[in-house]
């Protein structure tokens, strides 16, 4: 019965539906309120350390019931005290008597609300970066493989003029390695807010340490060390400052604008059938259309990628709206707005490994666009070889001007094939180059540099991002839904 309980209620898709299961814990309340508990423990610690009488026993009571919360209490505990911290606090006292009197001794509860939610911040981007390694290793690979694969490029979405299957997603990678470094900058920059006391000035513990201020410092230090961080913030005021939300959500919110137009490319060729996603065995891609192969993967990026970009206002109107040294408004935007950027960042990623790494390309597909558009493209290629065969520049710009737009008649007006390179071919005013056009219709003579470009890219800017994670690159993964 309480199972079915679940469905009585709503439940986040985020979780419910999509997201993996070590970010969906790292911003579970078991690791939240655990991770307040580790923090009652490093500052009894440092406090001792420095001379504070609190004795071993009291630590290692707290330190044996670390994990064993009493949800249900804490909950009473709050309905009661309407303040979630110190029903924890009088949670933790319940269980650990002994070291009640100096648990939360000299803290403000930003002291474990926001620390911890650094440490979920930090930790979350730790899941995400090897992520996103692997969406751009996945896709390295396919570019390499297709580095010279001509295809047709097109800008205003219109033909234009050729590039390669594997340029293409060399603009897709260069984007994901700019993704790459700011996830990377955004975790580096992250620091510890450590041991402030309420407004920031530390007042309470240089009263507890009897006005010794190089013991406060040092306590700040002794607790930013436990909790794994090398710096602490020098300056807060009862919270750290909320621009470092913003910096952490601005390089998700770019990510999800990177994977919107990655994905959106994916779905334009797939109409064309150049490229389609993975497809599986029986899925179904209409309940109404049995034919139809949806590209449902590249669908659920996009839309959860607009969720993404569109959670960077929450920040950005929370960080404005501070007043002074802080205020409570903050809070229940940000128990959303983290939690919520995070997972969406990386059920977009897990979705996009699915896709990379089963990305289908049909190449006569690919080369029957080629052959419809390419003679119009030929036509420059065609009046210089008029020309090197002695012809005149602009009677041949003349002659092609006019075949053009009678083969293009036929292509919009008829709905018939291009056939501008028949119509060249029946001219004899080119008869002194018709045994060149089969090489001037080469598409792999139109597509420039874009091989080498391909080469050289991936060696300078995309293997050496994946460096450091070359111990994680071999995990596959299988969407649920």
């Amino acid at each position: 019965m309480e199972g079915a309980d679940e469905f009585m209620k709503y439940r986040s898709p985020l979780v419910s539906r999509y997201a993996s299961k070590e970010m969906a814990y790292n911003f579970s309340d078991r690791k939240k309120f655990t991770t307040w508990r580790k923090l009652w423990i490093y500052l009894a610690k440092a406090e001792k350390a420095l001379g504070l009488p609190i004795t071993d026993a009291q630590i290692q009571e707290m330190e044996s019931h670390e994990k064993d919360i009493d949800f249900a209490m804490a909950a009473e505990e709050e309905r009661k005290l309407r303040h979630d911290v110190m029903a924890h606090v009088h949670t933790f006292a319940h269980c650990c008597p002994t070291a009640a009197p100096i648990i939360h001794l000299g803290a403000t509860s930003c002291y474990v609300g926001d620390n911890t939610d650094l440490i979920m911040l930090r930790d979350g981007f730790d899941i995400l970066l090897p992520k996103l390694a692997r969406v751009i290793d996945r896709l390295a690979n396919f570019a390499e493989k297709y580095a010279d694969l001509p295809t047709l490029g097109f800008t205003h979405y219109q033909p234009a003029q050729l590039t390669t299957v594997g340029k293409r997603a060399c603009l897709w990678l260069q984007d994901l390695t700019m993704d790459m470094r700011n996830l990377q900058r955004a975790r580096d920059d992250l620091r510890f807010r450590g041991v402030k006391g309420t407004t920031g000035t530390q007042a309470s513990f240089l009263q507890l340490f009897q006005g010794d201020h190089n013991k406060v410092e040092e306590l700040d230090r002794m607790v930013t060390e436990m909790a794994a961080f090398k710096k602490a913030y020098l300056v807060t005021g009862q919270t750290y400052s909320r621009k470092v939300d913003i910096d952490c959500l601005s390089s998700l919110a770019s990510l999800g604008a990177t994977v919107h137009k990655i994905c959106t490319d994916i779905r334009l060729l797939a109409n064309l059938k150049e490229i389609e996603e993975p497809f599986e065995k029986e899925q179904i891609g209409s309940s109404a259309m049995p034919y139809k192969r949806n590209p449902m993967r590249a669908e659920r990026c996009c839309s959860l990628a607009r969720h993404l970009v569109a959670l960077m206002a929450d920040p950005l109107q929370t960080a404005s709206v501070q007043w002074l040294e802080r205020t409570l408004d903050d809070s229940a935007n940000r128990r959303i707005s983290l939690p919520e950027s995070f997972l969406t960042a990386d059920i977009i990623l897990s979705t996009l490994q699915n896709i990379t790494e089963g990305l289908v390309v049909y190449p006569k597909v690919i080369e029957r666009h080629i052959r419809h558009e390419l003679p119009f493209m030929a036509t420059e290629n065609i009046i210089m070889a008029m020309v090197k065969a002695g012809g005149n520049r602009q009677d041949c710009h003349e002659k092609i001007r006019v075949l053009s737009q009678e083969a293009a008649a036929v292509v919009k007006q008829e709905g018939g094939d291009n056939d501008l390179l028949a119509r060249v071919q029946r001219d004899p005013y080119f008869a002194p180059i018709l045994g060149q056009l089969d090489a001037i219709l080469d598409p792999k003579t139109f597509i420039g540099r874009a091989p080498q470009q391909v080469a050289r890219f991936l060696s300078e800017e995309v293997r050496p991002v994946l460096e450091p994670y070359k111990a994680k690159m071999d995990v596959k993964i299988e969407l649920e839904l």
